[in-house]
């Protein structure tokens, strides 16, 4: 910070008010964002929008979610629609976007808002923790974007600009409260849905991880690590544990007319709820080993790879043709017609890339490589 007469009180405002004001000039466009200019002009930000948007984006960055966000808002355009949907359709819906536990919460917290609230989202930071689904850091952004509560609003974006700062060395996450205070220090009663917007819009396009632009930050005579030249180095960051490899096993079986056995997988565990090729119990479920349908299975010799955030997973696929009378210990035949690959996790579009390099259907008849 910087070494003036100002009071703390005065240095916040200063900072809060450079801040909003690059806002103003430099906000990114986001499809679930009002922008500070229809702020002013008295647009409120719609809750549904705001919570989805941050549900979305745990985990997951902006770019990856536009798209998601525009088809979801334009099946299912308020919390009451999304409540009354099918599991199985937002789930396809959601596949490929990861961390598919969101999606389940996305569900459970859209029908508490509608049984529990009768369709409104709680207005406060208490209010939005009692939703499934919704920790810490979403209850403050949406209670702060959509509803003006000057609550502390930290992701990763704020914790690297807090960090950079007040020049706060203690690596992450051991950091993690230090910063949630400070961040609390700087933010402001007037306009905290659009501070807290702006803090995670500055650490995105300009107090950027590897090479920031101090000369263009609002906040750089501010900045101890800019004066100290260490904005590069901080946040330190705690060494990351090796993630151990797994290994598994997917059956993929096609039947005589070309239909595709699939299941749903267990709510809970690794993938809960999607649709997916019955495979081994990689994820430790406590699942079943077997394949899934008797068959003379044969190998693609194709590695599929996948990374979940606590593991690498090295999958084999197996193919088989099975008679058209043949029944599936689990899962189910799904017409070749109706199948849509888009609807898998990315690591079962991964293996059906593979399969589909071997599948031929001629004539509605499956025939493998």
């Amino acid at each position: 910070m910087r070494d003036t007469e100002e009071s703390p009180e005065e240095e916040v405002a200063d900072i809060s008010a450079r801040l909003l004001g690059w806002y103003d000039r430099h906000a990114r466009e986001m499809p679930w964002r009002v922008g500070p200019a229809d702020r002013r002009a008295g647009v409120r930000p719609d809750p549904y929008r705001v919570w989805l948007s941050e549900i979305m984006l745990q985990q997951t960055t902006v770019a990856a979610v536009r798209s998601y966000f525009r088809r979801f808002t334009e099946r299912w355009p308020d919390v009451g629609a999304l409540a009354a949907a099918e599991d199985a359709e937002v789930m396809a819906e959601w596949a490929g976007l990861g961390y598919y536990a969101r999606a389940r919460n996305l569900l459970r917290g859209a029908r508490a808002v509608v049984a529990d609230h009768g369709g409104r989202f709680p207005e406060t930071r208490d209010g939005l923790l009692t939703l499934p689904g919704v920790g810490p850091y979403t209850a403050a952004a949406v209670a702060a974007i959509a509803f003006d509560e000057p609550a502390t609003v930290v992701d990763g974006n704020v914790e690297r600009v807090v960090a950079r700062l007040f020049r706060v060395e203690t690596p992450l996450p051991a950091a993690k409260p230090a910063l949630t205070r400070l961040a609390a220090a700087i933010t402001p009663q007037e306009r905290p849905g659009d501070h807290a917007q702006a803090m995670m819009d500055l650490g995105a396009t300009i107090c950027t991880p590897r090479k920031p632009v101090c000369s263009l930050c609002p906040l750089g005579p501010d900045c101890a690590a800019r004066r100290d030249g260490l904005e590069v180095e901080l946040p330190r960051k705690a060494p990351k544990a090796v993630k151990p490899v797994r290994e598994g096993t997917l059956w993929i079986a096609v039947r005589a007319d070309g239909a595709l056995l699939l299941e749903t997988r267990p709510e809970t565990g690794m993938l809960g709820g999607m649709l997916g090729w019955p495979g081994t119990d990689w994820d430790r479920s406590g699942g079943p080993t077997d394949p899934p349908i008797a068959a003379d299975w044969r190998a693609t010799g194709v590695e599929v790879r996948h990374t979940f955030s606590h593991f690498h997973l090295r999958l084999s696929v197996l193919l088989a043709e099975v008679a058209q009378e043949a029944v599936p210990a689990r899962g189910s035949f799904v017409p070749h017609e109706r199948f849509r690959p888009s609807s898998l996790p990315t690591v079962m579009q991964k293996a059906w890339n593979v399969a589909a390099a071997a599948i031929r259907h001629p004539r509605g008849e499956a025939r493998l490589d």
